[in-house]
């Protein structure tokens, strides 16, 4: 069983920054993959950023350039760095861990643990 809670979310002007923080208990957080999905008012939950075991990292489309995903495996942390926030990066951002596979996992279902989410608003 994987514990998540994120961390850092809040109010910022577009073209400011955000760090979100993810704290994850429970065992062997190493040999698990993580990432960052996102839902906003009526939309779909998208794919933002994971971060495989071995710290390889892809990216959704919109964020590649503006975000980066990064792992402490010590401190059993993920965090996700936003950068040039966009008004339509509005969303409440969930962090997600699953199971490690050698392929770009992007959909929710194949996620099997998630945070409780948290807002980021970015204002135009």
């Amino acid at each position: 069983q994987v514990q998540l809670v994120e961390s850092g979310g809040g109010l910022v002007q577009a073209g400011g920054s955000l760090r979100l923080s993810c704290a994850a208990s429970g065992p062997a957080f190493g040999s698990i993959r993580m990432a960052w999905f996102r839902q906003a008012p009526g939309k779909a939950r998208g794919f933002v950023a994971a971060i495989r075991r071995i710290v390889s990292t892809y990216y959704g489309n919109s964020m590649k350039g503006r975000f980066t995903i990064s792992r402490d495996n010590a401190k059993s942390t993920v965090s996700l760095q936003m950068n040039s926030l966009k008004p339509e990066d509005t969303a409440v951002y969930y962090c997600a861990a699953g199971a490690d596979a050698f392929y770009n996992a992007v959909r929710p279902d194949e996620y099997n643990y998630w945070g409780q989410g948290t807002q980021v608003t970015v204002s135009s």
